[in-house]
């Protein structure tokens, strides 16, 4: 019996055996190169150079945070040796500037919200309201509600929106208490840390971000 000789070339997928290209489909089977489509030929070397492309600039992103935190941390600890001081609010907001403030780093830290089950009681009553209401009255304030409660493939219910509703000044006892209900379901579940910087030509001029949000740019 002849030896099957395997060589994987991942950066083009293909795998040679015994000497011959093949590439795997999406079920696994290895298809010879020459009997595939050179669209699909072309869609799959398309695709591998932008996924390249995105895993460096992944990795890159990865050590730009890095520099920065290794960075912006010797510097306090810098001052908080020279001068006993520190830098930021109670929950850790912090802005460092250059010199000519045309330059800023800002670092801010958000609470991860999450709601215990006292939400099914402020829904409750919410539809209470909504029942007494007229079906053509309040439609935009019935669009928020509905949004806030729609939860998406996740199971998560829309954070955005929950705020919007606490925002509402509606005159009626039981919206009161169905947003008292919301507030005490409130928990902070943990903290995600932001790094943004922005520039500006001149100190009267309106700071532009730095744009790393691939969604931004």
């Amino acid at each position: 019996m002849e030896a099957v000789i395997l060589e994987e070339r991942p950066d083009t997928g293909i795998v040679m055996v015994n000497g011959k290209p093949y590439m795997p489909d999406a079920k696994g089977s290895l298809v010879p190169v020459e009997a595939i489509k050179p669209t699909d030929k072309l869609e799959d070397e398309t695709v591998r150079k932008i996924i390249g492309h995105a895993v460096e600039l992944s990795a890159q992103v990865a050590r730009f945070k890095g520099h920065t935190f290794d960075d912006l941390g010797a510097f306090e600890a810098l001052i908080a040796q020279e001068y006993g001081a520190t830098k930021g609010g109670a929950k850790g907001n912090k802005t460092f500037m250059t010199f000519d403030g045309l330059m800023k780093v800002q670092v801010q830290v958000a609470d991860l919200i999450d709601f215990g089950v006292q939400l099914q009681t402020a829904k409750g009553l919410i539809d209470e309201c909504l029942t007494e209401w007229a079906a053509d009255s309040r439609t935009e304030i019935r669009a928020i509600i509905n949004r806030a409660f729609n939860v998406d493939k996740g199971g998560q219910i829309n954070r955005t929106e929950i705020f919007m509703l606490l925002r509402l000044d509606i005159d009626d006892e039981r919206w009161r208490r169905a947003m008292d209900a919301i507030r005490a379901a409130m928990r902070v579940v943990g903290s995600k840390t932001y790094v943004r910087c922005h520039v500006r030509a001149t100190p009267n001029d309106e700071w532009r971000a730095i744009t790393i949000d691939l969604a931004k740019a």
